[in-house]
C-alpha cells in the first residue's frame, strides 16, 4: 500500500518544479534547451530507477520517497539560478 500523504506532497512539489522548469524553458536559448534535454534524460532514469526498485520488491512508498528527493534536487537546483 502507498502512503496518499506523500503521493499529495510529491504532487505538490513537483508542481513547483514544473513552474521553475517552464519559466526556463520559456526563456528559450541554450539554457532552455539544456534543461529540456536534462528533463528528458531524468524522466527516463527515474523510470529505470522505479521499475528496478518495483521488480527487486520494492515498496511504492520507497518508490515516491526517491521521486521526492529527485524534485527537491530539481526545485533547489532551478530556484538558485
Amino acid at each position: 500500500m502507498y502512503n496518499p500523504f506523500a503521493v499529495a506532497l510529491l504532487v505538490l512539489e513537483a508542481q513547483k518544479v514544473v513552474e521553475l522548469r517552464l519559466m526556463k524553458l520559456a526563456w528559450g536559448g541554450s539554457e532552455g534547451c539544456a534543461e529540456a534535454q536534462q528533463m528528458v534524460s531524468e524522466k527516463v532514469s527515474a523510470f529505470i530507477e522505479a521499475s528496478g526498485t518495483l521488480m527487486t520488491g520494492g515498496s511504492c512508498e520507497t518508490v515516491v520517497a526517491r521521486y521526492r528527493e529527485h524534485v527537491a534536487a530539481n526545485a533547489k537546483r532551478l530556484s538558485a539560478a
